[in-house]
């Protein structure tokens, strides 16, 4: 596309049984942001069946134009009919920037739709910003396993592209008197796109755990030792209505499941408390928290770089402070 032509930054508006992601509201904000730098206007896609009576919710997040493609089709996801209704939408609509959320929906579609319309896309991104000097979007995502952060520019193909992380950009607030304009999308479907037959559903029944949604998480690091040294975290997290995470050191041990991992490698939260139990502070974890409106950090090295982004400094092994916690918490609950 002809960069002089391409003007808008459009969010791809993922939904889930007719339930908009949280991660596309994030989108909206950081989107928002980059329009009111590049001086144009904030739009949104959002592809299903049943999907018109959303669209409104997304004007009230900033949303200027709001282009619907509502289809009986497109009530499941399958990558060549959604991937053809978002290339319509980017073809008509000619944007400057394209955001999709790095979600495994996301990351199926998002390097499909690029491909189709020739294009680049930087993947996993962290951060994004604007060029003053040349309005080029400036992405930035972590690279050689999160000890560099890359800036990736894509001067010469447009729109420019980008996955974003969950949970690393701030959603903008709901405000009802913002008003946009809903367009409803022909994307010119046919049984031909259809080129998957879907034959059954099955929903996971086990509990699917959302870190970055936590209000209080309860994060180990390699301090904390063990596996077996874990269980304190869990009982302490259940006590205070929070969540296990941790370090990429204490996934590749074993002790905790990869979708609980925090850094640039793992997730990004913004919980209310943060308790950094063993955690050294590395900047490749710290990146991914040093947002949480409170970090309580017990670590034993008094100069552990984790006590320069926390509130609250605790030096001491957290093996042996946090059952003191729990053994206080419940003395306080009798």
């Amino acid at each position: 596309m002809d960069k002089l032509n391409n003007k808008g930054v459009l969010i791809y508006i993922e939904q889930r049984h007719k339930e908009i992601q949280t991660v596309s509201l994030e989108l909206l904000g950081i989107g928002k942001i980059l329009a009111e730098k590049l001086n144009t206007t904030l739009e949104a896609c959002i592809i299903g069946s049943g999907v018109t009576s959303l669209a409104k919710e997304l004007t009230y997040y900033g949303a200027n134009k709001v282009f619907v493609v509502d289809n009986p089709m497109l009530e499941h996801y399958v990558n060549e009919p959604y991937t053809k209704s978002l290339v319509s939408v980017i073809n008509e609509v000619k944007p400057e920037v394209v955001l999709v959320g790095a979600t495994s929906l996301g990351r199926d579609l998002a390097p499909r739709v690029s491909s189709r319309v020739h294009t680049g896309l930087t993947a996993d991104c962290t951060k994004l910003d604007i060029d003053a000097e040349t309005n080029n979007l400036i992405m930035t995502r972590p690279a050689f396993g999160g000890n560099l952060m890359a800036e990736i520019i894509c001067p010469n193909h447009y729109p420019q592209m980008s996955t974003v992380r969950p949970g690393v950009m701030v959603q903008s607030r709901r405000d009802e008197s913002l008003i946009g304009e809903v367009i409803e999308f022909d994307a010119k479907l046919t049984e031909k796109d259809m080129n998957v037959e879907l034959l059954k559903t099955v929903k996971e029944k086990a509990k699917k755990i959302r870190i970055e949604d936590a209000n209080v998480l309860v994060s180990a690091g390699r301090g904390v030792g063990s596996k077996e040294n874990m269980k304190s975290l869990y009982e302490l997290a259940d006590i205070i209505t929070g969540e296990v995470s941790g370090t990429r050191a204490v996934v590749d041990n074993g002790w905790l499941d990869k979708d609980r991992q925090v850094g640039q490698t793992g997730k990004t939260v913004r919980p209310d408390l943060y308790i950094a139990c063993g955690i050294s502070g590395a900047i490749q974890h710290v990146s991914g928290m040093e947002d949480s409106n409170l970090i309580i950090a017990i670590n034993r090295n008094p100069n552990a770089h984790i006590f320069e982004v926390s509130d609250v400094g605790i030096v001491g092994d957290a093996t042996k402070i946090i059952p003191e916690v729990i053994k206080e918490l419940k003395s306080l609950n009798k």
